[in-house]
């Protein structure tokens, strides 16, 4: 009988992992995370945070919306999921810098800025068609604003 080099999958290992190299140049991913960080104003996210002189450090909107519309572009939409995606998918984990968001952050950070998120994504996805890196893949954005939503995107 040959002999083969022996393998166990049922093990772990450490592996050093530079995130940043994860996100590479001409991807999706890349262009979600280089857009949020550089082109895009986040103002209107931070101004629902009233923490600066007391309570705990929240995530950052940056890193939520990153996780948030790459899921989105993959089909995901369950907070949990994109929680578990956080903890085991090497480009999540390059996303989110190797936090893990509680899906109930991810949820309520969806659901107080839905419209805000889906006019991002709407956005994200233009600028990704402009540069060729959709490819044939269909990405459909169906969200209706009701009457009298012109205020929410006002900080007050």
């Amino acid at each position: 009988m040959p002999k083969y080099i022996p393998y166990d999958y049922n093990q772990s290992a450490m592996v050093v992992i530079n995130y940043l190299d994860q996100l590479q140049p001409g991807t999706f991913e890349h262009a979600i995370h280089y857009l949020i960080d550089n082109k895009f104003d986040l103002s209107i996210f931070h101004c629902k945070y009233q923490n600066e002189d007391n309570g705990r450090p929240a995530y950052d909107p940056a890193v939520l919306l990153k996780i948030i519309l790459f899921a989105y572009s993959k089909g995901i939409t369950s907070s949990r999921e994109i929680q578990w995606c956080c903890e085991t998918n090497i480009i999540f984990k390059a996303l989110s810098c190797d936090t893990v968001p509680h899906f109930t952050t991810i949820a309520a950070f969806v659901s107080s800025s839905s419209i805000q998120i889906a006019q991002l994504f709407e956005q994200v996805l233009l600028v990704c068609h402009q540069q060729g890196l959709l490819g044939n893949e269909l990405f459909a954005i169906d969200w209706k604003a009701s009457p009298g939503m012109q205020n929410v995107f006002e900080c007050r």
